[in-house]
């Protein structure tokens, strides 16, 4: 006659099998995204670079939530670049249309051409900075 197993054998063993399922999953997928199809960022395609011109709209811009920037064109060929972080309460800016960079949290606008509030509550301009415009390409300073 055979003893059935210990109740806490089956849990131990049946946990270490959801482990083991688990853990395989996230390894298979770590490894299939580094090695096929991960799109690159205008930034990873040309070194250190965070956009290319052409990748700004003239009277509108692009926010780069990772670098916590939003890059604006006012004019044909006219760069700026301020801080993506809402003076009100920290927010990140989510949009830019309609000449105004937008914070999603309080409706807070400022001016695409240098970041002064057109609608509060914020109370001061998103601060500046520093860009460099090589070419086609647009860098942090």
């Amino acid at each position: 006659m055979t003893n059935p197993p210990a109740r806490r054998t089956v849990l131990g063993t049946g946990a270490a099998a959801v482990l083991l399922v688990g853990c395989s999953k996230y390894g298979d997928n770590n490894s299939s995204s580094n090695n096929s199809t991960t799109s690159a960022s205008p930034a990873a395609a040309d070194g250190d670079a965070l956009a290319k011109t052409s990748d700004i709209p003239v009277g509108g811009g692009k926010i780069f939530k990772d670098k916590k920037v939003v890059v604006t064109q006012p004019k044909k060929d006219e760069f700026k670049c301020f801080s993506a972080i809402c003076t009100h309460q920290g927010c990140t800016v989510s949009k830019v249309a309609d000449g105004t960079i937008d914070c999603p949290c309080h409706g807070s606008k400022y001016r695409i051409t240098d970041a002064s509030v057109v609608a509060g509550p914020a109370p001061r301009p998103l601060p500046a900075k520093k860009i460099t415009v090589d070419g086609n390409s647009i860098r942090l300073a």
